[in-house]
């Protein structure tokens, strides 16, 4: 009996088997290392943005806009979306969360950064060509 229809995938049981497909070498590809950014710990604050120094006391002040750093608001326990917006349990809600506070649970937040500056600084715009382009 003839095929009624001549595509490929009709009836291939009565064809031929199809030749296998090339192997790919099953060894470890050549991996190359590259330098990638380092990450580290940075605190901030909240209103400026300027980086600042790990030990926060009651009456630390940030050196570039002057604004209190004991504060809710410079705090790791901060969350608008929590109970008196702290996820710390305490007693009562502190109304303004940009004024010094003397809260005992306090703990500057601290963010995560990548380091962005190269190991090698560049002097000109040759070298830093030179440096993207290298081989």
């Amino acid at each position: 009996m003839e095929r009624k229809y001549r595509h490929r995938g009709y009836m291939d049981s009565d064809k031929e088997d199809k030749p296998a497909r090339e192997q790919r070498p099953k060894g470890p590809k050549e991996f190359r290392s590259r330098e990638m950014p380092g990450f580290h710990e940075a605190y901030r604050c909240s209103m400026c943005g300027a980086s600042l120094n790990a030990q926060i006391d009651l009456e630390s002040q940030c050196p570039k806009c002057k604004t209190d750093l004991h504060t809710c608001k410079q705090c790791a326990w901060f969350d608008t979306s929590a109970r008196f917006e702290c996820t710390q349990p305490i007693p009562e809600r502190i109304p303004r969360k940009s004024v010094r506070n003397s809260c005992p649970s306090f703990m500057p937040k601290k963010a995560i950064e990548r380091d962005t500056t190269s190991a090698n600084k560049v002097t000109s715009a040759r070298d830093a060509f030179d440096a993207l382009f290298k081989k």
